[in-house]
């Protein structure tokens, strides 16, 4: 019986180091590691993962997965679920070994049906939910923090890895010979970084207007389920049909909603086609689907109210 321990890379360099300190604490005797490679979406669904998949494909009956805590694996409740009738199905064991989760037993099963006690599932399911609440609330906060920060002309991402006042020297040296690795010697830099300083003074630069429009960039929405379904039905152009296919259901109580990632143009043309749910085009209106179009229609006129 062997002990395969999941791990996936988090943006977030202190909780990657808590998820390593767990399972060495741990203790797991002789463990073969199976490590997401950092570009993976967390919202991908685990059993895509590749590494999980390749986890899965090695685990034999008798096999026992370790995980720092469940949500390095999964994002949902539908997710867990998932991953736990595939372990039931493989014979393979769970061991959690940080947070709620660490304290059940999650491969209790009714000894006749074989299916998920009613008590666990309960419990996974408030626990997905209760998680699942927190992560968006920690989004929520990070993007007020940043829209704040944007209001005070603050500007994200990484400093140039070249000082500022060090920027017009490079380029002066780079136009007077100087190569790309002289002067990333020169100033204890990656060639990149220069690369990034004379970006414009390099041969294959291809100058852009500054009148031309920024390309939009994606957005994800969440969508109510009964919008998604009724566009399901509708006929949709390519870009609005990957834009549905490609979502992620989320589920909320009895219904759901799906998260779509798509451009700003792609969500108003999907809410253009729902427009018959608000009661136009001489079919009458009901009300929950009306109310869901205009749930869906606010975030959509949101993102306008964005636009600079």
């Amino acid at each position: 019986m062997a002990n395969l321990v999941y791990k996936r890379v988090s943006t977030d360099q202190q909780s990657t180091v808590r998820q390593n300190l767990v399972l060495d604490e741990a203790g797991i005797e002789d463990p073969v590691v199976f490590e997401e490679d950092p570009g993976t979406s967390s919202r991908l669904h685990p059993l895509q993962r590749p590494k999980f998949r390749e986890l899965l494909t090695y685990a034999r009956p008798g096999d026992t997965v370790h995980i720092s805590e469940m949500f390095r694996l999964v994002r949902g409740t539908g997710h867990i679920l998932d991953v736990l009738d595939v372990l039931h199905r493989d014979q393979v064991a769970l061991r959690i070994h940080d947070g709620a989760f660490s304290a059940m037993d999650l491969t209790a099963r009714h000894p006749r049906t074989g299916e998920l006690l009613s008590t666990v599932k309960f419990m996974v399911q408030t626990l997905a939910a209760a998680g699942e609440l927190q992560r968006d609330l920690q989004r929520e906060l990070t993007y007020d923090g940043l829209r704040a920060a944007e209001a005070k002309g603050s500007k994200g991402g990484r400093r140039p890895a070249v000082a500022a006042d060090k920027t017009d020297a490079v380029r002066t040296a780079y136009l007077e010979g100087r190569s790309i690795a002289a002067l990333a010697r020169e100033h204890d830099v990656s060639r990149g970084a220069i690369r990034t300083a004379v970006a414009d003074l390099l041969p294959n630069h291809t100058a852009i207007e500054e009148d031309a429009p920024a390309p939009e960039l994606p957005v994800t929405l969440d969508m109510p389920g009964k919008v998604a379904d009724f566009l399901r039905t509708t006929q949709l152009d390519p870009a609005e049909r990957a834009a549905l296919d490609q979502g992620m259901t989320v589920r909320r109580g009895q219904g759901y909603t799906l998260r779509v990632s798509a451009v700003p143009a792609v969500h108003r043309q999907l809410l253009d086609r729902c427009q018959p749910l608000d009661g136009a085009q001489g079919i009458p209106a009901v009300p929950a689907q009306r109310k869901a179009r205009r749930e869906y229609e606010n975030r959509v006129n949101a993102l306008a109210d964005d636009t600079p």
